[in-house]
């Protein structure tokens, strides 16, 4: 057997879900070292274009995705801690029932970003955004490298429910 059908056969048992948790300590690693690279080099609101479409910025956002709930009096830092937290038990307990390759990717990826965030939240009460795609006077909101491996998971999430399973016997057929 070889190492991918390994993976596959641990992650539709769920045996090997212990495995998954490393991709997501790798996106929590990444995503605080990128925050912390840019936190040194940068003043807030400070933005270098890197292309004539793409720049780093340091931004900080108290709100959730696309500045959702920004303006709040600050208990929605609470908020999504517990959110954060809740989905983190709830990834855990779905990388432990196991999956397809692509669904446990998905959820790890999903607990990587979400924990990255999460600890943003936690040390400083809002989470540090960098990376600023821009056009012609359009902007998409900035964001980071947790936010890319919450974005990738959900895709592969999506992609996987859209993939056809082999019919499984019911309980009465067995």
């Amino acid at each position: 057997m070889n190492a991918t059908s390994n993976l596959a056969a641990a992650s539709a048992t769920g045996s090997g879900w212990w495995r998954w948790l490393g991709l997501s300590l790798a996106i929590i690693v990444a995503d605080q070292a990128t925050k912390a690279a840019i936190l040194t080099a940068f003043s807030p609101g400070e933005q270098r274009a890197i292309t004539s479409f793409f720049s780093l910025v340091l931004a900080f956002n108290p709100g959730a995705a696309f500045s959702f709930l920004a303006g709040a009096d600050g208990w929605q830092r609470w908020i999504f801690t517990l959110i954060a937290i809740i989905a983190a038990c709830v990834i855990v307990w779905l990388l432990k029932r196991g999956g397809s390759v692509l669904f446990c990717c998905g959820l790890a990826l999903i607990l990587g970003g979400a924990m990255g965030n999460l600890c943003d939240r936690l040390t400083i009460g809002k989470v540090i955004d960098f990376l600023l795609f821009h056009y012609a006077g359009w902007a998409y909101p900035a964001f980071n490298v947790a936010d890319s491996a919450i974005t990738v998971g959900a895709g592969l999430l999506i992609f996987d429910s859209f993939r056809q399973r082999r019919a499984e016997p019911r309980q009465s057929d067995a």
